[in-house]
């Protein structure tokens, strides 16, 4: 039943009958792939591969050999002198035995794969997303980072390469840091259209890199349209059916996560015999963090004793054994499947345990005959809930061998409802092989750190009024030209907190402009100051330690803190730490903190949300950061001002309104720059750095917005203590609506990119400011909230456009793909 063809039939004959989906292409892609149906609102149909060893039970030989011939097919495209400069990278879940195995074809090439696992004392070394997976962040979590920062080529895996956003993500998050010239894509189909094709190739001309793609199978899927809400239909229709509806192989356990056994069987005693591998002492599991050429020279010489010893566990007499690895560990049970094929007369099969839910129909014309459901048991990073062993039930093994890693063998493994249970029921023989899970070696660091900087040595701010938890870097030459940095930016040659934009003396009109706004909306920033202020002293602590994200952040957390003194006579300590998009938060910001404060009264606090890129950055960099140095309590939840895109709980306002402080940079900010994150000027155990602009004191307001805000404190307390008794009675469950919004905007004009989509009044202002802007979308009927928006935009020659459906006031748009000669910008700097 696990087969390609089952009675002449094409494993996705069931699927393309009822949603009218096709397989277009090579003449043997039929036998590499079948269909079914996910149980995912991101896309209706699934491509179930017959050779990966993930949904289906195949012979470990066909499994392994497919991945050696695709590596080898890479060695010869490279040649052996750049293959001996590759390194390979696979995609957690699906690829990353497949990945191995290219690996192993290259022969010298180092692996490494992404995970979902945080791992304590790991720091990431990059990340990505998977927009179409029902689990979408990947972590890259290699040992030692340098495996990364190598200049050869980057050999990606990936099972199926069907849009190319994933790699996209991936070379693009990648070649900001670790720049290269050559990346080659590998994947056992290729089934891009060609709008996608042409996509990549401007996306490497762009970025001054070639990419090439290797695949065993080319061909396209035919979508009719209307697919995804029949997709979703006809599961929705099956699964309320019960398990009737799949047919009589799937049985209760393999529709739903309670029933002991299969129609008409008695429940199986849960017998489980455990075979102890004898693992090399410090071999790595897989490629999580990095496996080398001499890991592979170790595993090789183990493999025959640790098939041996599961070959003498078989019962006698087995005539069909499955070897079932666990969701990401799937190259060992690859191996000792492989291994254990040549040691014993028996049918050997490899699959493996996957979080993806995919419906089940016992039909020969559909890929996913039967599902066994059960708990998670490796204390996963997103809580607990159901994982899957597709085609195992009705599968007539008569032994499973259950390959997992340390980390999994917990109480829930061995669970009346866990997995080990749900084999027992299926199959009279159940083997147990635990992989003990390596365990990276991670450096020490100073406990030293500096104290933090203050006014006026640093910044035009009074020394208490907050502590730069940063380093000086007003020596270095950072600056560099609006063009130029967007270039670099948009090419992946640079990061954007590796330069700084050119700061600049605001025009007379300008400082005008800023002036009237700040006159306008005064009163309306301090109600919102008080209210936020107000919820942070209630809910997070009543004396709450305020830590600035720099810079939007620090005049908010300055009006945060005279707020509490104002009202409650208070003297909070205020600090202003770095977090950048795609790096993190300074860590040892964190560690200073909590060697200093008790890390539960940390509340950070930022300007305005937009889409809420910085909110998941913070949440993320904190688990992260909790985890690798054991220190915990930080709450990642930010205080903001103004939360137009409903990302967070505690905020003064939800509307998307002019704060005058976005209308500038350094000169309402203290004359800090942003912060700057390059490598030869921070250290693995320095703070983050910023320059001082004194040369810019002429031109500063950074006290006078503070007071201008600070006098209209009494005129709104009265109207603020009210806002907060509603606001604590109220649901303030973040509903994301700006990230979907952007996500949409990001499609609708073609940009594909929701990090060139800049929503809210304070983005689409640091747009016109810093970036090279597209366009601005503003709402139709906004008024003087958009005056200054309006000015820089006819300065630059933006067009501004109405739009009648946006949750924000306005939303800037970054030239997608800009080149100093792209077409609507014409690369001036703002002349202000």
């Amino acid at each position: 039943m696990n087969n390609a063809v089952n009675d002449g039939v094409w494993s996705g004959t069931w699927v393309a009958e009822r949603l009218g989906v096709a397989l277009v292409g090579d003449d043997g892609l039929p036998a590499l792939l079948g269909l079914a149906l996910r149980r995912n609102p991101k896309r209706a149909h699934l491509l179930v591969s017959n050779v990966l060893g993930k949904h289906v039970p195949q012979s470990p030989s066909v499994v392994y050999d497919h991945g050696l011939r695709l590596g080898r097919r890479v060695r010869d495209l490279l040649g052996d002198a750049e293959a001996a400069t590759a390194v390979v990278l696979g995609y957690a879940e699906t690829a990353t035995g497949l990945g191995h195995a290219v690996a192993d074809g290259l022969g010298t090439a180092p692996y490494l794969h992404s995970t979902r696992r945080p791992v304590a004392g790991v720091a990431p070394a990059g990340g990505f997303e998977e927009s179409h997976s029902h689990a979408t962040s990947h972590l890259l979590l290699p040992e030692d980072p340098r495996l990364l920062s190598g200049t050869g080529p980057l050999v990606l895996v990936d099972d199926e390469f069907s849009t190319g956003n994933t790699v996209l993500n991936t070379i693009r998050d990648l070649h900001q840091r670790y720049p290269r010239r050559r990346y080659v894509v590998v994947a056992l189909v290729d089934m891009r259209s060609p709008e996608d094709t042409e996509r990549l190739r401007r996306f490497a001309e762009g970025l001054g890199a070639r990419v090439e793609v290797i695949a065993a199978a080319r061909g396209t899927v035919t979508l009719p349209e209307g697919v995804l809400e029949k997709g979703q239909e006809l599961v929705a229709r099956h699964e309320s059916a019960g398990p009737a509806a799949a047919g009589p192989s799937a049985g209760p356990a393999a529709a739903g996560p309670t029933a002991p056994g299969a129609p008409g069987e008695p429940p199986r005693p849960h017998r489980v015999t455990e075979v102890d591998l004898h693992w090399p002492p410090g071999l790595p599991d897989g490629g999580r963090h990095g496996f080398t050429p001499a890991h592979r020279a170790r595993l090789e010489a183990a493999l025959p004793a640790m098939a041996g010893r599961i070959c003498e566990a078989l019962p006698d007499g087995a005539g069909r054994v499955l070897v079932l690895g666990f969701e990401e560990l799937m190259y060992a049970p690859l191996r000792l499947a492989h291994e254990l094929e040549r040691l014993t007369a028996a049918e050997v099969r490899f699959s493996t345990t996957t979080r993806s839910p995919v419906l089940a129909v016992d039909d020969p014309g559909y890929a996913i005959r039967s599902r066994l459901v059960f708990a998670a048991h490796d204390d996963p990073a997103d809580g607990p809930g159901e994982r899957y062993a597709y085609n195992v039930a009705g599968g007539g093994f008569d032994a499973v061998v259950a390959v997992v890693d340390s980390v999994a063998d917990t109480p829930a493994l061995h669970a009346p409802d866990g997995l080990l249970a749900r084999l027992a029921a299926h199959a009279p023989h159940v083997l147990l092989a635990v992989v003990p899970s390596y365990v990276p070696h991670a450096p020490e660091r100073p406990a030293m750190l500096p104290e933090p900087l203050r006014g006026p040595a640093f910044s035009s701010y009074a020394p208490e009024e907050v502590g730069w938890l940063l380093q000086d870097l007003s020596a270095v030459t950072l600056e560099a030209p609006t063009e130029e940095r967007e270039e670099a930016i948009q090419s992946g040659g640079a990061h954007y907190a590796e330069s700084l934009p050119v700061e600049y003396q605001p025009s007379e009109q300008y400082q005008r402009l800023f002036h009237a706004a700040l006159d306008a909306s005064a009163a309306r920033i301090a109600r919102a100051v008080g209210v936020v202020t107000e919820t942070v002293i209630a809910e997070r602590s009543p004396r709450p330690v305020l830590v600035s994200l720099a810079r939007a952040g620090t005049p908010v957390g300055i009006l945060m803190r005279r707020w509490a003194r104002f009202r409650h006579g208070l003297d909070l300590p205020h600090y202003a730490v770095s977090i950048v998009r795609g790096r993190g938060i300074d860590a040892n910001a964190l560690r200073w903190l909590a060697a200093h404060h008790d890390p539960r009264d940390v509340v950070f606090v930022d300007g305005w949300t937009g889409k809420g890129a910085i909110t998941r950055e913070l949440a993320q960099a904190v688990e992260e950061f909790e985890a690798k140095e054991g220190i915990t309590g930080f709450d990642p939840e930010i205080a903001v001002l103004a939360d137009p895109g409903s990302c967070v709980r505690t905020y003064g306002t939800r509307e998307d309104f002019l704060i005058p402080s976005a209308c500038l940079n350094s000169t309402v900010s203290g004359l800090i720059s942003r912060t700057v994150l390059r490598a030869d000027l921070v250290g693995p155990d320095d703070f983050h750095g910023a320059k001082f602009y004194r040369e810019l004191a002429g031109a500063d307001v950074s006290v006078a917005f503070l007071d201008a805000v600070s006098a209209r404190f009494p005129e709104v307390a009265d109207t603020v203590e009210e806002a907060v008794k509603e606001l604590l009675a109220a649901d303030r469950t973040p509903t994301w609506a700006g990230w979907r919004a952007v996500e949409r905007i990001s499609e609708e004009y073609g940009i594909h990119d929701v990090n060139l989509v800049k929503p809210g009044v304070g983005e689409t202002t640091r747009v016109l400011l810093r970036r090279v802007p597209w366009k601005i979308l503003a709402r139709a009927g906004a008024g003087a909230d958009l005056d200054h928006v309006r000015l820089l935009a006819e300065q630059r020659g933006v067009p501004v456009e109405e739009a009648g459906d946006l949750p924000y006031t306005c939303v800037g748009l970054i030239h997608p793909r800009y080149t100093r000669g792209a077409t609507g910008a014409d690369g001036k700097a703002v002349n202000l």
